[in-house]
């Protein structure tokens, strides 16, 4: 299988929060921008496998800023390494005032995404090839993370 570059699976994902995405605080829901996340980095990972996709596990959450009613959020993923069939996908949020410009890193995220045939079973993903210095210290720091989750279902198995 060929190896495909970090760039072929990038997704920028970008919509307008309304009223009915967030609290009586004026606030986005956790939840909506959650959705968002999972789907930026479901595409991300369907672009470079080119084949349907799980979500896995949310491995990492960061809600680092609020998002308010008429921001633009912007979720930005793409895949970080991949193992046999599953791959991680790195997603940033940032949230925009449409009215002054500013723009804030509002979410972080890693999620991990199983590709799947069409009878729900595991497939093999091409592998990444990582390009830019960035693709390999993001590819590196992804491998001890598949190291850390490796560890804590080993853990769990052994109930520690």
């Amino acid at each position: 299988m060929r190896g495909k570059p970090v760039s072929a699976s990038s997704v920028v994902l970008s919509r307008v929060m309304h009223p009915n995405d967030a609290s009586y605080m004026g606030t986005v829901h956790g939840g909506v921008i959650l959705r968002m996340l999972d789907e930026a980095g479901g595409m991300a990972a369907v672009r470079l496998a080119r084949k349907p996709v799980v979500t896995a596990a949310i491995d990492s959450m960061s809600f680092l800023a609020p998002v308010y009613v008429g921001n633009l959020v912007t979720a930005k993923a793409s895949v970080n390494s991949v193992g046999k069939t599953s791959m991680e996908v790195g997603v940033r949020v940032e949230a925009e005032d449409l009215l002054t410009g500013k723009v804030v890193h509002t979410a972080s995220a890693y999620l991990v995404y199983v590709a799947v045939s069409q009878r729900g079973r595991s497939i093999q993903v091409p592998p990444l090839v990582p390009v830019t210095a960035d693709d390999r210290r993001r590819m590196a720091a992804a491998e001890l993370r598949r190291k850390e989750r490796a560890a804590r279902r080993m853990a769990g198995r052994t109930g520690q």
